[in-house]
């Protein structure tokens, strides 16, 4: 399918969030996938992935994830000063603001005509987290985690007992967790840790490690892993027609 480009900007209880929307370029309606991205927010590989996954008809959300921090339309660059004010970001926004966001994803979703009510997400490192997080919203049907930081160690913001890890057992969507055995980020013990929390929580999930570094998707940089990205997307792309169908 073609796909053609929106810009939204959605209010949340936070402020204004700007959003990039991806869609197929024909008529009828499409189930909705929430794409968070890296603490960089939307970059060129975001938006290509975000591509992809439209063009095998959806809806594609992609939300700028820290827009309380940053001038609506900031991009951080894949170097040291981005990497240094994204992680800042990251370490300075509540769980919670991270909940209202989705919370107002899904209503913009399900307002529009060319949508469906079924609601996934999918995400990449700080992503693959939000993403994790987005699926306590009773409204998300599948989520699709890739190589999500912070879970293990509880580093992000949040009120006492709210943070993601602790909240596993409130999770109904159905999960994907994909894990890099050579990322740096989430260590061995930092992933049986998760492993263990959705096994004893008996929640419904797919666990797949790969040999590949964090970032493999990113289609920029010497990380990237062509071929297991196109896995990825395939397995992506079949998760959600069954999951939102």
């Amino acid at each position: 399918m073609m796909v053609k480009q929106e810009v939204h900007d959605i209010s949340t209880p936070t402020g204004t969030m700007r959003t990039y929307l991806y869609r197929p370029d024909s008529t009828g309606q499409f189930s909705t996938i929430i794409f968070y991205s890296e603490i960089f927010q939307q970059t060129a590989p975001i938006s290509r992935a975000a591509s992809i996954l439209a063009g095998h008809g959806f809806v594609v959300l992609v939300p700028e994830v820290f827009h309380e921090l940053n001038p609506i339309g900031t991009v951080l660059g894949y170097d040291d000063a981005g990497k240094d004010k994204g992680n800042s970001d990251k370490f300075t926004k509540p769980l919670e603001h991270h909940d209202s966001d989705t919370q107002a994803l899904v209503e913009f979703a399900q307002a529009q005509t060319f949508c469906t009510p079924h609601v996934g997400v999918m995400g990449v490192c700080i992503g693959g987290h939000l993403t994790y997080r987005a699926a306590l919203n009773s409204n998300v049907l599948g989520a699709f985690c890739l190589y999500a930081t912070d879970i293990h160690s509880n580093t992000l913001p949040c009120e006492e007992g709210n943070d993601s890890l602790t909240r596993t057992a409130d999770i109904e969507a159905e999960l994907v967790m994909v894990f890099g055995k050579q990322d740096p980020h989430v260590s061995a013990e930092g992933r049986k840790l998760i492993f263990n929390q959705l096994e004893q929580t008996k929640r419904r999930f797919t666990w797949l490690e790969v040999n590949a570094q964090h970032a493999f998707m990113r289609d920029e940089g010497e990380r990237y892993d062509p071929a297991l990205a196109l896995q990825m997307y395939l397995q992506a792309v079949s998760f959600f027609q069954r999951t939102l169908r």
